[in-house]
């Protein structure tokens, strides 16, 4: 199976980027829709993105060329082909946090309100986005049998995708990309609850998000190390607590106080 969807001018276009593409597009959509609906300008949510999905790319690819880097070293140019694989979802989500932070400041927005607004698009990107590992042949657990695979019940065109060098392995791409799947359905119902208060979606997105790519991530045989442990894994612990203290804090606020789904109060100068 080719990684090269199709050919322009003399260009291949990778699976690996259509997947990203696609996860971008399919998550913008509903992070505006749902701005929208908190009456915030479409401008001002678009520029936010933009600045987002950019420096959380950057981010991404330079947090896992930084734990990569006697790979690229001799020939820093091949940093820049991120289409040839290697991003780092971790590093995304700090980059992205860190753009989200300077930019709501900027135009006095409350940060933990955009975010909640973007967790939930979030995990549906992060579903779409990892088919690129499938195509890269790449993000795939340690090796296994066919007949287990099937009592799985995974696709065969997957399995089929898993046979590498006549050896199967675990399709790890496609548990997190479903159990993405299976948390943005999750989320998108209980952040329309009455009383879930701002602050709490982001905090169920970390939780959430950082159980299961613990697990899954012990099944990888090609993770980013850090003195011996799995990084995903370290940060996961650490995202899974903030979750942890996020969702407490909020929880003792009162009833009826700080609810996610108030309107936006007052014109944003933009």
């Amino acid at each position: 199976m080719s990684n090269i969807a199709f050919t322009i001018m003399g260009y291949d276009i990778r699976w690996y980027s259509l997947c990203i593409l696609g996860g971008i597009i399919v998550a913008l959509f509903f992070f505006m829709r749902e701005g929208r609906r908190f009456n915030y300008p479409k401008e001002f949510l678009f520029n936010l993105a933009f600045w987002v999905i950019i420096f959380g790319i950057i981010g991404a690819r330079l947090y896992y060329c930084a734990f990569e880097f006697d790979t690229y070293k001799d020939n820093l140019l091949d940093i820049f082909k991120i289409w040839e694989g290697g991003l780092a979802i971790h590093g995304g989500i700090i980059a992205g946090f860190i753009t989200m932070v300077v930019y709501t400041k900027r135009y006095q927005v409350s940060t933990v309100k955009m975010m909640d607004i973007t967790a939930v698009p979030l995990l549906i990107a992060q579903a779409i986005g990892r088919w690129g590992n499938f195509f890269n042949k790449e993000a795939f657990g340690s090796a296994t049998t066919y007949l287990h695979l099937k009592e799985l019940h995974i696709p065969e065109k997957i399995i089929d995708g898993m046979k590498i060098g006549n050896v199967y392995y675990h399709p790890t791409f496609f548990y997190e990309s479903l159990y993405c799947l299976i948390g943005f359905i999750i989320l998108l119902i209980l952040r329309r609850f009455r009383y879930i208060k701002t602050g709490q979606i982001t905090s169920l997105y970390l939780m959430y998000y950082s159980v299961g790519r613990f697990f899954i991530e012990k099944l990888r045989t090609d993770s980013l190390m850090l003195g011996g442990f799995k990084t995903a894994q370290i940060i996961s612990i650490v995202l899974f607590v903030i979750g942890l203290l996020g969702f407490m804090i909020t929880s003792r606020k009162g009833r009826f106080e700080d609810l996610y789904n108030e309107e936006q109060n007052g014109p944003i100068r933009f």
